[in-house]
């Protein structure tokens, strides 16, 4: 038996509880975790926002040691550290063929599956394919990278998801170029990431946003060059700040219809408006035919950074051993699971950059 933080039902508080793991099957490799980062896709997931089968066991960015393989793994072995990879995709879809391999249709397919049951015989399904918020899990062998050398293994379940997605947002998705401007609306865990990346592409001017005045150090210190408290002003803010024209681009890691749009209203004409942030069906974004003509941005979603973890991993784990890229700047909370709540109680609020749970 181990200890995990359960999702009983969407909308239902988590419960921290034993559960029964397997013993990994042909394919499969068991992990104990080191550490699992709370993303705000959990606490989507855990309200509705995101559809995932219940119950669960949420966490999806997470790194630890291999303690068994089943019949075949061969890329890992007991001892290893490892990334967990939620997206693993199938190589086959039309998308993977494509090189796409960030909208592989399969890629969740994982969170179907049974994986693991309560001390009662409930069965438990893994949350976004690798149910990091556990001591330890099964997850099909396709779900881990080994961690790169030179990264810590509690920094490196920052890898899994908020420093892939921020990374891939500005080198992949934007296409930030050396001299340009960016905004970054929201100072999460992604935001901060997507802050440092902003920072290492060679951008000028950086401008972070967010509602909070009290993010202003930890923004500074990724990166950000200028800082803009969220209000109705705030487009018009972000103009003065980069002569009157909006920035270059502008990357969205909010998930909210006003947010969106007014990174759309900051970036410049011509420039790139990149949409990181999840949000729900009633969130509507609007515009009218003739500004879209008229301003010739462009305005693209971002899945995961449209990375491919694979070979990015190796790229950050230079900047990492170079200095470039600083891991832990993006964790402000250290927690157990019984603070998992908390921290979904934090991003609500707006507080805080990436709370960490080390186990």
């Amino acid at each position: 038996m181990i200890r995990a933080a359960v999702l009983p039902a969407v909308g239902s508080p988590l419960e921290i509880t034993g559960i029964e793991l397997p013993e990994p099957g042909p394919g499969q490799v068991r992990i104990r975790l080191a550490a699992a980062g709370v993303c705000h896709s959990d606490l989507s997931l855990s309200n509705g926002t995101m559809r995932v089968p219940v119950p669960a066991v949420l966490g999806h960015e997470g790194a630890g040691t291999v303690v068994s393989v089943g019949e075949g793994v061969t890329h890992v072995a007991p001892g290893d550290g490892v990334v967990l990879n939620w997206a693993p995709s199938c190589g086959t879809c039309h998308p993977c063929t494509l090189g796409e391999v960030w909208l592989c249709v399969n890629a969740l397919a994982g969170s179907a599956n049974v994986y693991a049951r309560t001390e009662d015989g409930t069965e438990l399904h893994p949350g976004l394919n690798v149910a990091a918020f556990a001591e330890e899990t099964v997850v099909a062998a396709n779900c881990v990278l080994p961690v790169p050398d030179g990264v810590p293994l509690t920094d490196a379940a920052l890898l899994g998801c908020a420093v892939l997605t921020g990374w891939g947002a500005v080198h992949h998705s934007a296409r930030v170029r050396e001299g340009e401007t960016v905004a970054v609306f929201g100072v999460g865990g992604v935001g901060l990431a997507t802050l440092q990346a902003a920072r290492i592409a060679g951008a000028s001017t950086i401008v972070a946003v967010d509602v909070s005045p009290e993010k202003e150090a930890l923004a500074r210190a990724a990166g950000a060059t200028e800082y803009v408290v969220a209000s109705d002003a705030t487009a018009k803010d972000i103009r003065k700040l980069t002569g009157g024209h909006g920035v270059d681009v502008s990357v969205e890691c909010v998930g909210r219809a006003a947010t969106i749009r007014t990174a759309w209203d900051a970036t410049r004409r011509g420039g790139r408006t990149t949409v990181v942030g999840i949000g729900g069906k009633e969130q509507q974004v609007t515009f009218h035919a003739l500004e879209i003509f008229h301003w010739g941005r462009t305005l693209s979603g971002c899945v995961y950074g449209n990375s491919d973890p694979a070979k990015d991993l190796p790229v950050l784990a230079e900047h990492i051993r170079a200095g470039r890229l600083d891991l832990s700047a993006l964790v402000t909370e250290r927690i157990t699971l019984e603070g998992i709540p908390g921290a979904f109680d934090n991003m609500l609020a707006g507080k805080g950059g990436r709370a960490l749970v080390v186990f």
